[in-house]
């Protein structure tokens, strides 16, 4: 079943503000296609497009196993990714088809992004996206034991911005008791304060026209805040407000705002704030391949530029030797995009998995490594796997070419951990320790099992913080 309200069209008296009660209706509703996707003005291979006057844009979709017991069944619910800025749970990738013949009930959502998800505005909540995303999981609560599924045994998942999401959740107090399990491939670090996003709001609101006050901003169309983002991100490197976006020009990001999200989630991890949930990460070998090759981010191909990236970032300096020194032959701009997708992606999710089992939760974590000839272990290859959705629109690009009979393999053996972590909350390898971090890499043609991920490259990373983003980084 798709596009199934779980709360009110967000606009009009209801913009800016957390999500509000779904409109009851009367007699049946026509379930049968996906709802209208959250302003944005991407393109996605077979996924639908934003139309401005699109309202009704919080929903959920449902696909059920041929029969089930109500109430019986594992929950599957996934929450995707884009840079917080676009995306949909209409992509042709995140089909839920494979998963639920696997003995999973599944649900995604469309959640706002872009400035009416995570702009900041005063005197209105910040993370509205992350409320939208907290006000599906009640839907969940309340509602899945129709369709089969157990209400008390619901596994949250996400990729990039989705497993961004969900750490936030993780911290959330509004999200507390709806999930049991986590699965996060790609966590990203970036979070802002108060003052970065403020900051983001006055490039936004000077290019839509409009003062960034309530009101101004207000005024502002969601069309018009769409283009205004998109010029703002395209202008970004020339900011000296924020360092990175002349690297990064990703202007949405989770604010720890002390009220929706009480703190930085990594630290709140740590500190045991969900040790109650059990925990699968998992990122990719190359993450900032596939966002070089797509054009989005900043190329580095010299010395002093890959310094400059480092000031931008806040990483200390011996980070640079230490690649240069592990990674002598290496060009300049593979040694920056190995830190890039380090920093960013997976010295984070790593660090994340090793927190959480230190405070008392149970933590596993997996690495994807599968490599062919005209495919590297990028950002966002190995979710087609990890769904069993190989064929669907758009997945070549994604995996770098149509998948052979040793892929096919190892999708499977990925949609199974997933489902047996969402069974039983054991994936199939032993957990991380207050002492060890086991890392089981999804490879090409055989997997296998590190029994602990102590390496030149970690040790590299081990004083490293990672701090809220604020104006001048």
């Amino acid at each position: 079943m798709l596009g199934i309200p779980y709360a009110a069209e967000p606009f009009g008296a209801h913009r800016f503000r957390a999500p509000q009660p779904a409109t009851a209706w009367a007699g049946i509703r026509d379930c049968t296609a996906f709802g209208p996707i959250a302003p944005q003005s991407a393109k996605l291979p077979g996924a639908p497009v934003w139309r401005e006057g699109d309202a009704d844009i919080l929903t959920v979709n449902v696909w059920m196993p041929q029969s089930a017991d109500a109430g019986a069944l594992p929950v599957f619910f996934f929450i995707h990714g884009g840079a917080y800025t676009f995306g949909s749970s209409a992509q042709p990738d995140f089909d839920g088809t494979a998963l639920a013949r696997a003995g999973l009930v599944v649900v995604s959502c469309n959640y706002r992004v872009g400035f009416e998800g995570f702009g900041h505005v005063r005197g209105f909540p910040d993370n509205r996206g992350l409320l939208d995303q907290a006000a599906a999981l009640r839907w969940v609560r309340e509602n899945i034991a129709a369709f089969g599924g157990d209400p008390g045994n619901v596994t949250v998942a996400g990729h990039s911005s989705g497993a961004g999401s969900i750490t936030c959740l993780m911290a959330m107090e509004q999200a507390r008791g709806l999930f049991r399990r986590a699965i996060t491939h790609s966590v990203p670090r970036a979070l802002f304060m108060v003052e970065l996003a403020a900051a983001v709001t006055e490039r936004i609101a000077a290019e839509a026209g409009v003062a960034p006050t309530a009101a101004g901003l207000l005024s502002a169309s969601p069309a018009q805040l769409v283009t205004a983002s998109d010029k703002a991100a395209a202008n970004s490197g020339a900011d000296p407000a924020a360092a990175i976006h002349a690297f990064d020009p990703v202007l949405f990001q989770p604010v720890v705002d002390g009220e929706v999200l009480p703190a930085n989630p990594l630290h709140a991890v740590a500190s045991g704030a969900a040790r109650q949930v059990d925990l699968l990460a998992c990122h990719t070998l190359e993450e900032y391949r596939f966002l070089h090759m797509v054009g989005a981010v900043r190329e580095v191909t010299t010395e002093s530029e890959l310094a400059d990236f480092a000031e931008a970032l806040d990483l200390p300096a011996h980070l640079v030797d230490g690649y240069r020194a592990l990674t002598p032959d290496a060009p300049v701009l593979d040694r920056y995009l190995a830190m890039f997708g380090d920093a960013q992606f997976g010295e984070y999710t790593t660090r994340l998995a090793e927190h959480h089992a230190r405070a008392g939760g149970r933590a596993y974590l997996a690495r994807f490594a599968r490599r062919r000839e005209e495919a590297r272990p990028w950002h966002t290859a190995d979710v087609p796997f990890a769904f069993g959705n190989m064929d669907a629109v758009g997945a070549d690009f994604l995996i770098g070419g149509a998948p052979d009979d040793h892929d096919r393999a190892l999708s499977a053996r990925m949609l199974r951990s997933w489902a047996d972590f969402a069974t039983a909350g054991a994936p199939g390898w032993p957990a991380v320790t207050a002492d060890t971090t086991p890392v089981r890499h999804w490879a090409f043609p055989d997997d296998h099992l590190a029994a602990d991920d102590r390496t030149d490259l970690r040790a590299l990373w081990r004083d490293v913080r990672f701090d809220l983003l604020r104006p001048g980084r």
